[in-house]
């Protein structure tokens, strides 16, 4: 039987919508702040005669309700739902692309259940607990945020960029309050210690964009000599899944390759 191009599946005491599509080897992509699988699809849509791509919404984003009695989460109880699903699917272990909040929980999956990856990509991962100025990069993105999370991505993707989203897409992000309310200044503070991030075996890439702020470089760089690794510089800034598509389908080819 087919897999369904859509369904929900009950996976780590959550309900988590997911989408599956294309043909090939698997490819994960974890979303970010947005939450929702529909963040890469302008990558997606380039790779899926390549690879069986697996995307969801994160818990309590979009179409994945809140459990009931929900007050947060932590980067990895949101790595325990990432392994949940690709066990749920059949579709391990996958190779995994992950940006900003999607990079981090990418990297707790790695760390929590290796056997579910083949090699991952964190693009970005905002792990600012081993910034020089933690505390003023994270002023910056809460004045940034300061006016919600719609207005500050529009900012980061162009505003033609935001408006050429689908309707329910756009609908969605408009109606969060997850991101907002439970796991910004939260997932920032997610340091794994040096000794397990030097016991990685997965091939790993660790990004970052060429026209991004330097402290995105800095938390890249931290973590990228922690796992005995480069930083690899890519065209575009933290938005480049929206702005630059085909930069980052020739990369994840190019690293699913290699890996």
């Amino acid at each position: 039987m087919a897999r369904p191009l859509t369904t929900m599946v009950d996976a780590n005491g959550t309900q988590l919508y997911y989408e599956i599509k294309g043909a090939g080897p698997a490819l994960l992509f974890i979303p970010g702040a947005e939450g929702d699988a529909e963040e890469y699809d302008r990558v997606v849509g380039l790779l899926q005669g390549d690879f069986t791509i697996l995307s969801y919404d994160r818990r309590g984003f979009s179409r994945s309700p809140r459990p009931e009695g929900y007050n947060g989460t932590t980067v990895e109880e949101q790595a325990d739902d990432a392994a949940a699903l690709i066990e749920a699917t059949g579709l391990g272990p996958v190779t995994v692309w992950g940006n900003s909040s999607g990079a981090i929980i990418g990297l707790a999956l790695v760390l929590r259940h290796p056997e579910s990856v083949s090699a991952a990509m964190l693009h970005e991962p905002p792990l600012f607990a081993g910034a020089s100025d933690a505390a003023g990069v994270l002023a910056w993105l809460k004045q940034a945020t300061a006016n919600g999370k719609v207005p500050f991505l529009a900012g980061l993707c162009g505003q033609e960029t935001y408006n050429g989203f689908s309707a329910g897409y756009r609908r969605r992000l408009e109606s969060d309050r997850t991101w907002v309310d439970y796991e910004f200044d939260v997932f920032e503070y997610y340091r794994p210690s040096d000794e397990d991030l030097a016991r990685v075996s997965t091939p790993i890439a660790v990004l970052c964009g060429s026209e991004s702020p330097p402290f995105f470089m800095e938390a890249a760089t931290w973590l990228a000599e922690r796992l005995g690794t480069m930083v690899e510089v890519m065209p575009g800034d933290h938005g480049a899944h929206y702005c630059l598509p085909d930069e980052v389908a020739k990369r994840v080819r190019e690293f699913a390759a290699e890996a």
